[in-house]
């Protein structure tokens, strides 16, 4: 059993010696890169000698340290005795049982109910046990979501083995098969900022991404991906790579995968992951640095905050920084690989140029964002590889390019690379289609399956949210009933409350699962609901803090816009809808509040940055979300009835049920 650091049957672990047990876990650690020191070796020894005591008439298997690659994490302890899974994490030497604490060891239990195929049907109970805390009195024994997962439960080391024995009372089934739970596949759907850490940490991409035969591999991708870059470096050639993916697929994990592989400096193959994406740059960098300060907190070792920023922003940066630097220094960059996430939204030549005579001082500069890019990376005289991850329908911002100008400049100024594409540029969300034409008369391009994501894995508990997301707001809503019916375990409901909308996400979430509400930056009239786009939102605070601190999303005071959540995800989103996209008979209305009135949006680019602002909003919750359409106020001319009730009955129309 290998997930495990120990791992034996109850009668035996209650047979061998507590030195015995300590010191495989000993071994084990320091085989994992992580030695354990005095203070952890001691709790160990406590907690062997408590469950030993506990366990005295029980048969089953006990397994120590056991790994959650998703969270980075390890369970203090996981029994099987009898029907059910105990998820135990041990706070020892604690007098209270803290809200983090408790949230931890729901986590654990979560992850092992939602990604563990052999857990799914299982009954689970996480239980936190503070070892000098006093008895916390009675508690309900029960799991409130019937999907067999228990609400957590608190002990002491006095009444741990009476929770135990409840737990069991009230159990049914047949005793869990050992050999059939170890054998049973791990298919975890990590967020983001869960995947990047786990990377970070030298986990592979097999071990947090699922692997069933619904989802393209993305191990497969990235094997394509390194092929690639292995090729290009064997034979001094340059080469460019298109993936691409629906919302959610996996395109940033598979550009973190390859960025992580090779990035220490003097690695032939260092890379860099840029994106112009600020929010997501910054809300990765301080979750890494965090993470490591914790990490390093955890063995007995100090690494400041500082130090680790630094760390992480050597491998992950703003793609304009990046361009700067190459401004500044007409050499080769030192990284020979670049991963350009959401390369979409690169600028074109129009906006790149007016930025650089305006704020670079530079009047002249005549060619695109990702014309320069890739200049900046033809300067190897060796070889070079950059690798484009593009998103469908994700341009959201004025003088975003699209992939379209990518192909363009490869064709006008760079004839002597390699292009590998995905098979699926040529859909008409990409927009290269026309561009597209012009390279079947070029050598050296390849077209490759392999660089598809076409399953989305955000929403691990329904596949074909995007898809239904696009049907919603192509106005199909024939399609969008029958993708409503096929992901019946992944709510959608409607309201015209949003009070009732904050009582729903929070009652909803478990554990550490973040919500938060996500609106249009356009979205102007919702101040009498308490909601200002105008109001800035920290996205670092907002992501990554806490339940107890103000600035978190768990907090539902500050909201974010599609500029803020864009490549990132939450558990449960709710999602006001304001007036600026408004159904009517024939299609969408697009409008923009100015001064005192709504003004109509009639240029089609800023139509589809709208289109798109919502495509965004709709697609970022994990496991449900809320669509909140406010009713009008007769008293205010600016939010009439007649402005939010006709998407309202449309999306009604469709099936979402009603809070």
């Amino acid at each position: 059993m290998d997930r495990a650091y120990y791992a034996d049957s109850v009668e035996t672990f209650k047979a061998a010696s507590p030195e015995h047990i300590v010191g495989v876990l000993a071994s084990q650690a320091s085989l994992s890169g992580l030695p354990a020191n005095d203070s952890q070796m001691a709790a160990w020894k406590e907690e062997i000698a408590l469950l030993q005591a506990v366990l005295g008439r029980y048969t089953g298997s006990v397994y120590f340290e056991y790994s959650i690659p998703r969270l980075g994490r390890r369970i203090d302890v996981v029994l099987l005795i009898g029907p059910v899974i105990f998820v135990v994490e041990f706070k020892v030497g604690e007098i209270e049982f803290r809200r983090a604490a408790v949230d931890q060891v729901w986590d654990y239990a979560l992850d092992l109910k939602n990604f563990h195929e052999a857990s799914h049907r299982l009954p689970i109970a996480p239980v936190l046990v503070a070892t000098k805390a006093r008895d916390p009195g009675p508690q309900r024994i029960e799991a409130p979501f019937g999907d067999g997962l228990l609400s957590p439960l608190l002990a002491g080391a006095h009444t741990f083995a009476e929770m135990i024995e409840q737990v069991l009372n009230g159990a049914q089934g047949e005793d869990v098969d050992r050999a059939a739970w170890e054998a049973g596949r791990y298919r975890p759907s990590p967020t983001i900022i869960e995947a990047a850490m786990a990377l970070y940490n030298t986990h592979s991409v097999v071990e947090i991404s699922r692997s069933d035969a619904g989802a393209m591999n993305l191990s497969q991708t990235s094997e394509t991906l390194a092929e690639v870059i292995r090729s290009a470096k064997e034979r001094s050639q340059k080469a460019i790579c298109f993936v691409t993916g629906v919302p959610g697929a996996g395109k940033t994990l598979v550009g973190l995968n390859v960025a992580t592989k090779y990035m220490e400096r003097k690695d032939d193959l260092y890379s860099v992951y840029l994106s112009g994406n600020g929010p997501l740059v910054k809300i990765l960098c301080e979750a890494l640095a965090r993470d490591q300060v914790q990490r390093a907190k955890e063995i007995g070792q100090s690494v400041r905050l500082t130090e680790a920023r630094s760390k992480v922003k050597a491998f992950i940066q703003n793609i304009h920084n990046f361009r700067d630097e190459c401004l500044r220094d007409q050499g080769p960059p030192v990284e020979h690989v670049a991963i350009f996430d959401e390369a979409q939204r690169a600028w074109n030549k129009v906006q790149t140029s007016a930025f650089m005579s305006r704020k670079k001082n530079r009047p002249g500069f005549d060619i695109s964002e990702p014309e320069y890019l890739l200049s900046c990376l033809d300067r190897h005289r060796d070889w070079a590889v950059v690798i484009c991850l593009v998103g469908g329908g994700q341009e959201i911002n004025t003088g975003e390019a699209g992939i379209g100008e990518w192909i363009a400049s490869l064709n006008r100024s760079f004839p002597g690379w390699q292009v590998h594409i995905s098979a699926r540029l040529t859909d008409s969300e990409y927009g290269a289609g026309e561009v597209l034409e012009a390279l079947s008369h070029r050598q050296g391009v390849s077209w490759k399956e392999e660089l598809h994501l076409g399953t989305s894995m955000r929403s691990f508990r329904a596949e074909n949210i995007s898809q239904l997301v696009k049907q919603v707001l192509d106005l199909d809503p024939e399609g969008a009933r029958a993708s409503l019916a096929a992901a019946p375990r992944y709510p959608i409901v409607l309201s015209r409350n949003l009070a009732a909308a904050r009582r729903w996400l929070k009652q909803q979430a478990r554990g550490s699962e973040r919500y938060g509400i996500v609106v249009s930056s356009q979205a102007e009239r919702l101040k009498p609901h308490a909601i200002s786009v105008r109001s800035p939102v920290d996205p670092v605070h907002w992501f990554l803090d806490g339940k107890e601190d103000v600035r978190s999303s768990y907090y539902l005071e500050d909201v974010a816009t599609e500029f803020h959540v864009q490549g990132l995800e939450l558990d449960w989103t709710c999602v006001v809808w304001d007036a600026d996209l408004r159904r009517n008979g024939n299609g969408w209305e697009h409008w923009s509040f100015r001064g005192d009135r709504w003004n109509r949006i009639h240029k089609q680019d800023r139509q589809r940055y709208l289109k798109n602002a919502y495509r965004v909003l709709l697609t970022r919750a994990r496991q449900g979300m809320v669509i909140v359409v406010p009713e009008g106020d007769p008293e205010d001319p600016t939010r009439a009835a007649s402005f939010y009730d006709p998407t309202f009955r449309y999306l009604r129309e469709i099936g979402f049920p009603l809070l």
